[in-house]
């Protein structure tokens, strides 16, 4: 079935290390985006048979800025758009400074089954030198400047003491002209060195075996049955829609995304045209590519004689070679047809992963 995201481009602030489509929150215009993002969703729903999707996700941005009423438009406009599934996972991404009591029951009555919260750390230290305005986290990010292994695992002790039934570690990636990269250079901050993030790593990961969570992803951990179905799409050859400015769509083997300016994107949708550009065909060898690259970001890896008969090609003989270095090293392993990455692979993973690139 289809993945379905919804993009919110709007923050109460702008952190900076952030590299996501996004703006500072402006009550008008988040009005008259609501109403094109709607727009564009029932457009999508137009035929005789809708399409069946068993997933939502609300990303943005911070979506959770939206009135519970506004979301509740917006997932009338799948469920009537759409046959969505009766089980359907709908995720809000959500800060805790816009989820009071009141606000999440709302957003819960609105249909909301599934709440992300993305704070990078539970140290009020580190958030300011993130420019975050929240304390709490059921994502994390690892790796921040000044951050001792010390401090890592306190945060990891406390997602545990919280309790989610998902949690995201993530490594701080400094994208060219982050207004962190400034604020590091101006006071002097600095990066742990890479084995102190291996090291991180690789701890979290033991940490939270053993407090009950299994690790399904380079970065994400779950209770057993409680992976995030919607981002399993984009690990498993599946196939989703975008909707919003800046969202981006995979179907039938065609890649396109919207435009990234929100006025731009609530014009186009105003004049009844689309927000769609840059359609582009995956060709055989990119379709094959792309799912080996994906699906060995699992820590189950990929079923080669599976993955053989979807796409039409012997795969150990196209990429073997190339990977069996990795083999011998113990980054890959492989056991009957399955190919998956090692733990410590997956500290290299942008490295082997470039054989399919």
């Amino acid at each position: 079935m289809l993945g379905l995201y919804l993009h919110i481009p709007f923050c109460s602030a702008i952190c900076n290390y952030c590299n996501f489509n996004r703006g500072l929150y402006d009550a008008a215009l988040k009005a008259r985006y609501v109403d094109a993002l709607e727009a564009e969703i029932r457009r999508a729903g137009h035929g005789a048979a809708p399409d069946a999707a068993d997933t939502i996700f609300l990303g943005g941005g911070t979506p959770s800025l939206l009135e519970p009423e506004e979301i509740g438009r917006l997932l009338a406009a799948c469920r009537e758009s759409f046959a969505l599934a009766p089980d359907a996972e709908i995720t809000l991404e959500t800060n805790p400074e816009t989820s009071s009591r009141e606000r999440m029951d709302g957003f819960r009555g609105a249909g909301v089954n599934r709440i992300s919260f993305g704070v990078q750390s539970f140290r009020d230290e580190e958030l300011r030198r993130l420019g975050r305005i929240d304390n709490i986290s059921l994502d994390l990010m690892m790796w921040l400047p000044q951050q001792p292994r010390a401090h890592w695992q306190e945060n990891v002790e406390a997602l545990i003491g919280v309790g989610p039934d998902h949690a995201s570690l993530y490594l701080l990636e400094l994208y060219p002209n982050a207004p962190l990269k400034e604020d590091m250079a101006r006071a002097g901050w600095s990066l742990a060195p890479d084995d102190d993030a291996a090291a991180m790593y690789l701890w979290s990961l033991e940490r939270l075996t053993a407090a009950g969570y299994v690790q399904y992803e380079i970065s994400n951990v779950s209770r057993p049955e409680r992976e995030s179905r919607h981002n399993l799409k984009y690990w498993t050859d599946g196939e989703w829609l975008g909707f919003g400015c800046g969202a981006h769509s995979t179907r039938e083997g065609v890649r396109w995304k919207n435009v990234a300016g929100t006025e731009d994107y609530i014009a186009r949708i105003g004049a009844g045209g689309s927000a769609a550009i840059e359609p582009r065909v995956l060709t055989p060898e990119e379709r094959l590519e792309e799912a080996m690259f994906t699906g060995l970001r699992l820590s189950a890896g990929v079923d080669l004689e599976e993955m053989g008969l979807r796409h039409g090609a012997d795969v150990w003989s196209r990429f073997g070679p190339a990977l069996a270095p990795y083999l011998a090293e113990g980054l890959l392993a492989r056991e009957g047809p399955r190919l998956r990455l090692t733990r410590e692979g997956m500290l290299v993973a942008n490295e082997i992963m470039a054989v399919f690139v």
